[in-house]
């Protein structure tokens, strides 16, 4: 069974566009790169993984009585353009946005959340969005 300790890796540019994956078992669902702990890895070691290769329908990969799930945040930071290699049983496409309508995108609220973070918890990023005008422009 799944443990219930899991990351999210939120993949993004330093201009703040952000890389979306959709489920294939649920077309329509846009989300960053997620995946539980597999044995006592570190959270570090599992959202490598991850990289690399609790809704309620989800229920039965986790033990009997298991109904939240802990999920650790990552953000990792690459070069426009690069290339992105998806696992085929489990994504149906990608794409980039930049971060606010990347957030909107999501289906899930604790991806939504990280996303929106994204400008706020690093220092350049920060600075990328408030030199491309979106934060000025929001008030902020």
């Amino acid at each position: 069974m799944k443990q219930p300790v899991s990351v999210l890796v939120v993949i993004h540019t330093r201009e703040l566009a952000v890389l979306l994956l959709e489920r294939a078992g649920h077309r329509g669902f846009w989300q960053s790169v997620t995946g539980s702990r597999e044995g006592e890895e570190t959270l570090a070691g599992t959202a490598i993984r991850e990289v690399y290769v609790i809704y309620p329908e989800w229920h039965h990969r986790y033990d009997d009585g298991i109904s939240r799930n802990v999920e650790h945040v990552f953000s990792l930071a690459v070069p426009p353009g690069s290339s992105i290699a998806t696992a085929p049983g489990e994504h149906l496409g990608h794409r980039w946005l930049p971060w606010r309508e990347a957030a909107a995108a999501c289906f899930s609220w604790s991806n939504r959340d990280a996303i929106l973070m994204l400008p706020y918890c690093c220092a350049w990023a920060a600075w990328a969005a408030w030199a491309s005008n979106d934060l000025r422009q929001s008030g902020q």
